[in-house]
């Protein structure tokens, strides 16, 4: 086996891995990107823990590239820790990826350039939150400039590797990646803030919990996907939620609806019954708290329905 086609084989499977624990967990934590994957008994690095652009020394040509979310206070590096949400929620089409150091011709920065130069699929693992991160999968380089120490970046539609995808697709690939981020932002912020327990029940396990919208995102006055506007529950109080079975008034009053109320059938079901008349488990910070006007909203469709 040549070197390109190792490397095409260890792209294919780092590729795999990443999509397996994405679906998984519906992100990538520090830890998991730390791991690596295997390959032929051979732990194989996704990212260098200190350097944004990577390329394992099993490999001929790039594999990843890293955007990581800075924590409250600390430094920003590099312009696209500050720009690169921005520019996909406002973009069709690309995003800008800055350079390690001012140097063009160093090795990290000729990576990209290789990419660019042979429309190399990669992954790139943007960070969402302190720790935590979405891998979009296939990244293209579509530009590098040594000039400004910036590369271009689009985005191919997963499962396809075939090369720089046409415009059309480009923008279905960034609405894809939009709806994710958003989904991934949202559901990030609003179970930090209720320190990652469910506002209900007290269910002290993040993989197990949702960002409920109060008002649906669809709703462009009021669904905004901001901490007031969710609130963290577990899978069974998130579809009891969404189907109008448990409401929640601009009090932090729950309240079960009745048809559950009159059933007699098992543990699970006194569990939600329970809940009637309990009061919400608020966050710690009174700016994150359920907004009232919201509440309001969803408890008169709740009361419609019940």
């Amino acid at each position: 086996m040549n070197g390109l086609e190792l490397d095409q084989q260890l792209r294919s499977a780092a590729f795999r891995h990443v999509a397996q624990q994405q679906q998984l967990n519906g992100y990538l934590s520090s830890d998991a990107l730390a791991a690596g994957f295997l390959f032929d008994g051979q732990r194989i690095p996704l990212v260098n823990p200190q350097r944004g652009i990577f390329k394992p020394r099993q490999m001929q040509r790039l594999l990843s590239i890293r955007t990581v979310f800075p924590k409250t206070g600390n430094r920003v590096w590099y312009d696209d820790q500050r720009v690169v949400h921005r520019q996909i929620f406002e973009g069709t089409d690309g995003v800008d990826y800055a350079f390690m150091g001012d140097n063009p011709n160093s090795a990290d920065n000729r990576w990209l350039r290789e990419a660019f130069e042979d429309q190399t699929p990669i992954i790139y693992f943007l960070g969402t939150s302190p720790g935590r991160y979405q891998a979009l999968v296939p990244t293209y380089v579509i530009g590098w400039d040594g000039n400004a120490l910036r590369a271009q970046l689009t985005f191919g539609v997963q499962g396809d590797q075939q090369g720089v995808p046409q415009a059309a697709e480009r923008r279905y690939a960034m609405r894809t990646v939009q709806q994710r981020l958003h989904q991934a932002s949202f559901r990030d912020a609003v179970i930090a803030a209720y320190d990652g327990r469910c506002a209900l029940s007290g269910l002290p396990e993040p993989m197990l919990l949702d960002a409920a919208h109060i008002v649906a995102d669809r709703d462009q006055d009021l669904g905004h996907p901001i901490v007031p506007n969710g609130i963290p529950l577990s899978k069974i109080h998130h579809a009891a939620f969404d189907a109008h079975l448990l409401g929640i008034d601009p009090g932090f009053k729950v309240h079960v609806a009745g048809r559950l109320l009159s059933q007699r059938d098992g543990p699970m079901l006194e569990a939600l019954k329970r809940l009637h008349g309990s009061q919400l488990h608020p966050p710690g910070r009174a700016r994150d708290q359920p907004d009232r006007d919201r509440l309001a909203v969803r408890f008169a469709q709740f009361l419609a329905t019940a």
